[in-house]
């Protein structure tokens, strides 16, 4: 295939020059060598391309409809060899699949998107919004956000944020049923639970030195954080919901932190992508204001916010 490119790129350059010899010097090649490249493209077609004696040449009707259709496709292949870089906006157009968990749809993909798209208006983002872990490879991901830990030696990952787990509840189930004073409080309270989709079952709550708790005999099971955050506004149970969920509501009154001696160490939450290597422009942005993004979440601690009011 090489080959044969290169013989219509050196007929390319004949249909342009006014010899042979002009063609050759052109290519940097001999003259006997551009000759040679004319008769096997004419021998292939089984046409002449130039009407030719020793003074001068011509190019058939033939060999002009060629030479016609010829260059746009040489135009192109060579285009495919061009860096991004060198073709300006062109490296940042094109889809970028997106991957995240459902409670970071609005709160981080959708500004780090309004961001993006205000300045490069060509890429075309795909969201997949799913608390279930994606096989980024089988899925074509090109950007995803993962909580917790990422130890995948085939991602790129960088650690944006941290994740605070905590137990809240609305004010009016609290002076209902009383607050949770330890951690086997919430076997007889009402709670809501997060559902894992991944596993069919509730996840565990997450305390310190390790310490998990699992319900037993949820109030709710819900697999979908935001209808979680619901309920528990809703005072349907107590929640173990993410800092950046919880603490406005808490700033606002309509949410009150519990047990916070008990809370775990945080989690990161990781803007990771699947391919090392060159990265285009269109991912690489969408990747630095994902990073941005999470970074301005709500998650300081409840001590420093306290502190701070």
């Amino acid at each position: 295939m090489q080959n044969e490119v290169g013989l219509l790129r050196i007929f390319s350059a004949a249909a342009e020059s006014t010899s042979f010899r002009e063609a050759a010097v052109r290519l940097g090649l001999s003259p006997q060598g551009v000759t040679r490249a004319i008769k096997r493209l004419e021998t292939h077609f089984g046409e002449l391309l130039f009407h030719r004696n020793t003074r001068q040449m011509r190019i058939t009707a033939f060999g002009e409809d060629l030479a016609a259709r010829l260059q746009p496709a040489l135009d192109q292949l060579d285009g495919l060899w061009h860096p991004v870089a060198e073709s300006g906006e062109s490296g940042f157009s094109g889809q970028v699949r997106i991957t995240a968990p459902h409670s970071l749809g609005h709160r981080a993909v959708m500004p780090a998107l309004q961001s993006v798209l205000a300045q490069h208006p060509h890429i075309r983002p795909e969201v997949r919004l799913s608390d279930r872990i994606a096989d980024a490879v089988d899925e074509g991901i090109d950007v995803g956000i993962r909580v917790g830990f990422m130890r995948d030696s085939r991602f790129i990952a960088r650690r944006a944020g941290e994740l605070r787990l905590i137990v809240a509840g609305a004010p009016e189930l609290i002076e209902r049923v009383g607050k949770p004073q330890k951690i086997e409080d919430l076997d007889a309270a009402p709670v809501v639970a997060a559902l894992d989709v991944n596993a069919g079952r509730p996840w565990p709550w997450h305390f310190s030195n390790g310490r998990q708790w699992t319900p037993s005999s949820p109030a709710m099971r819900i697999d979908d954080s935001d209808a979680e955050m619901g309920a528990v506004l809703a005072g349907i149970g107590f929640g173990q919901l993410a800092d950046y969920m919880a603490i406005p509501a808490i700033d606002e009154g309509r949410l009150q932190p519990l047990l916070q001696k008990h809370a775990p160490a945080p989690w990161g939450i990781y803007v990771y992508r699947p391919q090392r290597g060159p990265v285009a422009g269109r991912v690489r942005v969408v990747f630095d204001a994902l990073v941005s993004a999470i970074q301005h979440l709500p998650g300081y601690s409840l001590a420093e916010r306290s502190r701070k009011k």
